[in-house]
C-alpha cells in the first residue's frame, strides 16, 4: 500500500509540475506580447507624416475634398450672377470600389468648404437619397394639430428648391506591377448639374495612386 501511494503521489507531483511548467510559459508568451504591441498614440490630423495604407483613409478623402472644392471656386461655377447664394443638393454618389465606403463622409467635407465660402447654401430637405433631415416636413404636419399655435409652424411656400445638384463615383482600379507589387488608383469623379437646364455647370476628377506589396489588402 505504501508503495502504491509513493508512486500515485509521485505521478500526481509530476503532473502538477508539468501544468506549472506550461502556465509558466504561456504566461511568458503573453507578456511578450504584450510587450511587443504597438502603443496608442494622438495623430496631428493637420500634419500627419505617418506610414500610407492601400485603402482610402482621412487624408485621401480630405484630398479630394480640397481639390474638388478649389476647383469649382476657381471655376466660377458657384458664382451666382446678381449676387446672392446658389442652393445645393446633394444627389447620389456611388461607391464603386472593393471598400465600404460611406460617401457622405467626403461629401460632408465638401459641404463644410462651400458654406465656408459663401457661395453656397446646402438643403438638406431634399436629396438623392431622399431628405437628410425629415424634420423640415414632419414639422408642417403640425398645422393640423391645435395643441400647436398656428402662427409658429412653419407656412406654405416658405421651403427653397434648390439650382444645383452635386452627384459622383469613386472608382478603384487594381494594378499588378510584377509578383510582389499592386498599385491602386482611386478615381473621384464629381459632377455639378445646373437642376434648371440638366446641363453641368462643373466636372472635376482626382486620382489617388497607392503602390505597395501585393499582399496589402486593399479593402
Amino acid at each position: 500500500m505504501k508503495t502504491s501511494e509513493s508512486n500515485f503521489n509521485e505521478v500526481e507531483f509530476g503532473f502538477c509540475f508539468e501544468s506549472f511548467i506550461k502556465l509558466s510559459f504561456l504566461s511568458l508568451v503573453l507578456f511578450s506580447l504584450v510587450g511587443c504591441a504597438t502603443k496608442t498614440a494622438n495623430i496631428d490630423m493637420h500634419n500627419d507624416q505617418g506610414q500610407a495604407v492601400m485603402g482610402l483613409d482621412y487624408r485621401d478623402f480630405q484630398k479630394a475634398a480640397g481639390e474638388a472644392v478649389s476647383s469649382m471656386l476657381q471655376s466660377g461655377a458657384v458664382n451666382k450672377r446678381g449676387g446672392g447664394r446658389y442652393i445645393l443638393a446633394i444627389s447620389r454618389v456611388v461607391n464603386d470600389t472593393m471598400q465600404r465606403i460611406d460617401t457622405r463622409q467626403l461629401i460632408k467635407k465638401i459641404r463644410v468648404q462651400l458654406l465656408q465660402s459663401g457661395k453656397v447654401v446646402v438643403t438638406t430637405a431634399v436629396g438623392g437619397n431622399g431628405p437628410e433631415d425629415h424634420m423640415a416636413m414632419q414639422a408642417r404636419q403640425l398645422r393640423e394639430s391645435d395643441e400647436f399655435n398656428q402662427k409658429t409652424v412653419a407656412k406654405k411656400g416658405q421651403m427653397i428648391a434648390p439650382d444645383l445638384s452635386l452627384s459622383g463615383r469613386i472608382i478603384q482600379r487594381v494594378v499588378t506591377i510584377d509578383s510582389s507589387t499592386q498599385q491602386s488608383e482611386y478615381y473621384f469623379q464629381l459632377t455639378l448639374t445646373d437642376i434648371n437646364t440638366g446641363l453641368a455647370f462643373w466636372e472635376g476628377e482626382t486620382v489617388i495612386g497607392k503602390r505597395g506589396s501585393s499582399n496589402s489588402v486593399a479593402w
